[in-house]
């Protein structure tokens, strides 16, 4: 009997027949299906067998009489089939109808091979006693094949029939249907069958493949996609003892995140359709966004529900879980690239996602992989993700008074032995990543705040949420965590980004008000040695003796008299530990004792600087002095006898102020910086001819070019002599100079500088008895309409938002640099070096001199690297040249200064090694000048 005869002559059975021969036949059918080309016979057979022979079949006949021999020729075929159409499609078009008709004919055949393959599955979940997945093995693998190759192809479809998809589309949404009831009917199977040490790797495998599905099918359908992890998870939780060390929980946990990140994305995406449109409710986009949120729900449910079930395997996947942290939360306020979504749309997605993610980080917090990766010392955080990972350290912080010691020296402490993961302690992370938000800071953005006494939650910045946070979990640390506290927070405030160091201080103060009395001295002794020092051009030395003046007013009187006589100010070390504090945080007996210790200490150093002849090398004792003197002239009632004491120090030292000098000497700027400030403060109880003579000395320095801080110092008093009737007699002097100055000040390239300048013309115009100097230092227009935009608080050009937000941008990735390079040391300091210690055969401060070269500024970035230069380029030596002659007049000085001064302490010959390095510079020279003439 012939192939054709016997099927047709099948074809024709009753069940009864089919059921008598099935021994005899079905053999014969298997072979025929196996080794048939035809796709038309290939289906053909398949059905009979499928149709009326497999209901015949013994549960323990199934695998290897019918699945295991039918059922790969059927996966070949399908995937032929699936490889024609890869071929083909290319000339598919509505004029060739040959070729489309070839396509859908293919189309058509794999739509019944998924039927034909649905029966077998069906078929088996009616069967009671299939209780192991090996006795239908074949099927569930033949099944996963089908459906991740129809699921691909559905999901490439647009693109690879292009704009020929309605030729084919019916026979598409035929294929996709059939392929969606195929995995419902497998999912319905396997949760059927109770699995067996043997059936582990089975299992393992149905859910990898799955899992590659879910891949496929996240943009296809939403339920599909939703059925299909349910599913996964179900059955990784239901045999979680067999399979657990079998998993990819790593695949498992980034489709996770991955599909959650999607789902959030989509829903951002609908929000901003739906508001930038104004669509109503039941709009489709409004119902889709319905939908995606249910998504983003589950997805974050799930990755919760499944995190806690195999957290002991998630050490791999924190990576990934802690990016999840940054990407999810930058997608809400208050990150400033989040999307502008209404408060309602927001608080609900809120609500969906970041709760979760709250649960999330409970579950992980006493993990350690997952501590390590958050506490890694260097994160690649930037931009919004920056703001992000301080939220989530603060989350952290939020939650630790209510862990076990464990887990709070998990977090607390940082790594503790050489052979731990580096990672930073939760208090050190904070202090980083809030100074990373240097935007945030800026813009600056707004988070809720704690609810007092029953008043509504108003909003507050970010550095009052993290310190409110910060205080809070600080006031239930338990004491063997206060140490590293400590350690961090003196970290933090020696840093150079002041809103850090100020952060700090904030906690730093809350620790000594919450601790004990004898803490806060122990505290202080601590900060007042670190500020003795530090080196005065340091900015961590001003973030110190910010936290000292605070941390003294916590003290009590017994404390702050100790205090006292531990650093005594008649030493002249100790003034810089005393310089920065405010004197009513002093008890009385202890202030009046400090005020006079340091006007005895002034006017002791400036007489024996007068008496060594003003050398500019002491010159820094006398700031030293001075800057301690603001402590006791900057009070509402100063003490006659110091203001008396100051008065006669301003007056010897304005006279010994020379401008040229001024210009030249960085020690001399910072004294001219003191002088003035002091002398803002006594403005009224100064002597004419003093104003007279700071006033000279100021219009001799126009313009005050490189010269910031004598600016900003100028300003402060010129402001003050607004209250100050100038004399008569002295009018002429400095009347037309203090006019000159302004003029030159409001003339400012710098903004800052300019700003500071309306504030400080503002004042001085507002109280003076000098009108014409108001007049005469408005010396242009544009300066004129500045000056009355400033004093009618008109607004020129405001910014737009978005503008102000790219320029804030700009500005700190500017500021950010600086910080870097700062906290690398690697920034250029001012050449002429403030508090330079000069030689002690150093000559009077009248006669030495220094090249112009002393003035640089500091940069901001670091230095580009020079790029490769293929001859020596010799407009560099212009620079070269003018260092070395201001230097070599210097020296000239110098000698000259040497053979006409006839002072004690100055000798008329230099010592040796002078003329031997005189000589040896003298050779460099001629080598050079030779050098260079044999290179022309």
């Amino acid at each position: 009997m012939s192939q054709t005869t016997l099927l047709e002559e099948v074809e024709q059975w009753s069940l009864d027949t089919c059921k008598n021969e099935l021994k005899t036949v079905l053999p014969k059918l298997v072979s025929i299906h196996c080794l048939t080309d035809s796709w038309t016979d290939h289906i053909r057979v398949l059905r009979i067998i499928l149709d009326m022979f497999l209901p015949h079949l013994r549960l323990s006949e199934l695998e290897e009489e019918c699945f295991s021999k039918v059922l790969p020729k059927v996966v070949g075929v399908f995937g032929n089939l699936m490889d024609e159409i890869s071929s083909q499609v290319s000339g598919l078009s509505s004029q060739n109808t040959e070729l489309t008709a070839s396509l859908r004919n293919i189309l058509q055949v794999m739509v019944q091979t998924l039927e034909a393959v649905a029966m077998c599955v069906r078929h088996v979940c009616a069967l009671e006693g299939v209780s192991r997945l090996s006795e239908v093995r074949s099927l569930p693998s033949c099944v996963l094949y089908l459906l991740r190759n129809t699921f691909q192809h559905c999901k490439e479809s647009e693109v690879m029939y292009s704009g020929r998809l309605s030729l084919v589309g019916d026979l598409l949404q035929a294929l996709f249907k059939e392929a969606y009831n195929l995995q419902k009917g497998l999912i319905e199977l396997l949760d059927h069958i109770s699995l067996r040490d043997e059936d582990v790797s089975d299992i393992v495998t149905v859910i990898h493949s799955l899992l590659d599905i879910c891949s496929i099918i996240s943009s296809l359908d939403m339920a599909l996609h939703a059925n299909t992890w349910k599913f996964i998870i179900k059955q990784s939780v239901k045999y979680q003892s067999l399979v657990e060390e079998h998993l990819r929980h790593v695949d498992i946990t980034s489709c996770l995140c991955a599909d959650l990140q999607g789902s959030l994305n989509g829903c951002l995406e609908l929000a901003e359709q739906i508001k930038h449109e104004g669509l109503k409710a039941h709009s489709p986009e409004v119902k889709l966004f319905q939908k995606s949120m249910k998504m983003c729900r589950f997805f974050a449910n799930t990755l919760v529900h499944y995190v806690k079930e195999f957290k002991d395997f998630m050490a791999a996947s924190c990576p990934r879980l802690h990016l999840l942290f940054l990407q999810i939360h930058s997608k809400f306020p208050p990150c400033l690239g989040a999307p502008s979504l209404p408060p309602a749309v927001s608080e609900e997605l809120s609500g969906a996602v970041i709760v979760a993610m709250d649960a999330l980080l409970t579950q992980l917090l006493a993990f350690r992989p997952f501590a390590e990766s958050v506490l890694a010392e260097h994160q690649s955080c930037s931009g919004d993700s920056a703001l992000a990972h301080c939220l989530l350290l603060v989350s952290v912080v939020v939650q630790l008074s209510s862990q076990p010691d464990g887990t709070l020296q998990l977090w607390c402490e940082g790594s503790r032995f050489p052979e731990d993961t580096l990672r930073l302690s939760v208090f050190d992370a904070v202090f980083q990543s809030f100074g990373r938000c240097t935007l945030e800071r800026a813009w600056p953005v707004r988070l809720p705040g704690v609810m007092l006494r029953g008043q509504a939650q108003g909003a507050v910045s970010l550095h009052q949420h993290v310190c409110v946070q910060l205080c809070a979990c600080v006031a239930a640390l338990p004491a063997p965590q206060l140490p590293p506290l400590e350690r961090s927070l003196l970290r933090a405030l020696l840093q150079p980004d002041a809103q850090t160091a100020l952060l700090a201080a904030d906690v730093w103060c809350f620790l000594a008000r919450y601790g004990t009395a004898e803490l806060c001295l122990q505290h202080v002794v601590l900060v007042a040695d670190l500020a003795k020092s530090c080196p005065e051009e340091a900015p961590q030395r001003s973030h110190l003796s910010l936290l000292l003046r605070r941390m003294l007013f916590l003290m009590t009187p017994a404390h702050q008299m100790e205090l006292l006589e531990r650093f005594p100010v008649s030493q002249e070390e100790n003034v810089r530990v005393w310089g920065h504090l405010l004197l009513r945080s002093l008890a009385p007996d202890v202030r009046a004792r400090l005020e006079q210790g340091l006007a005895a200490t002034a006017a002791s150093v400036v007489a024996d600087w007068q008496k060594d002849g003003c050398r500019l090398g002491r010159v820094d004792r006398v700031n030293g002095v001075l800057w301690g003197l603001k402590v006791v002239v900057r009070v509402e009632v100063p003490e006659a006898e110091c203001v008396s004491a100051v008065l006669t120090i301003l007056t010897q030292l304005w006279s010994r102020m020379c401008a040229s000098q001024v210009q030249k000497h960085g020690p001399l700027q910072q004294t001219v910086c003191l002088l003035l400030s002091l002398s803002a403060c006594l403005v009224k109880r100064l002597e004419p001819h003093t104003i007279s003579q700071a006033v000279s000395c100021l219009s001799a320095l126009l313009p005050l070019k490189a010269l910031d801080e004598v600016t900003l110092a100028a300003l402060e008093f010129l402001a003050a002599l607004g209250s100050v009737f100038i004399p008569s007699d002295v009018q002429p002097v400095v009347l037309p100079r203090l006019s000159a100055v302004f003029g030159a000040l409001l003339a400012s390239d710098s903004w800052l500088l300019h700003q500071h300048a309306l504030e400080a013309f503002g004042v001085f115009a507002e109280v003076t008895n000098h009108e014409e100097v108001i007049s005469q230092g408005l010396t242009s227009e544009e300066t004129k309409t500045r000056v009355v935009n400033f004093l009618s608080k008109t607004v020129v050009g405001e910014e737009q938002t978005e503008a102000r937000l790219e320029r804030l941008r700009a500005d700190s990735a500017v500021l950010d640099t600086h910080t870097r390079a700062l906290e690398s040391g690697q920034t250029h300091a001012h050449t002429h070096g403030k508090g330079e210690e000069q030689p002690q055969d150093e000559p009077n401060t009248h006669t030495a001199e220094r090249g112009p070269e002393s003035q640089g500024d500091a940069t901001v970035e670091p230095c580009a690297k020079r790029p490769r230069q293929e001859c020596v380029r010799w407009e560099e030596a212009d620079v070269h040249l003018q260092a070395a002659e201001g230097a070599l007049r210097a020296l000239q000085a110098l000698a000259a200064a040497a053979t006409t001064a006839g002072t004690p302490h100055s000798s008329s010959s230099p010592p040796q090694w002078v003329l031997t390095r005189l000589q040896e510079l003298q050779t460099l020279i001629t080598h050079i000048s030779k050098q260079a003439e044999e290179g022309t």
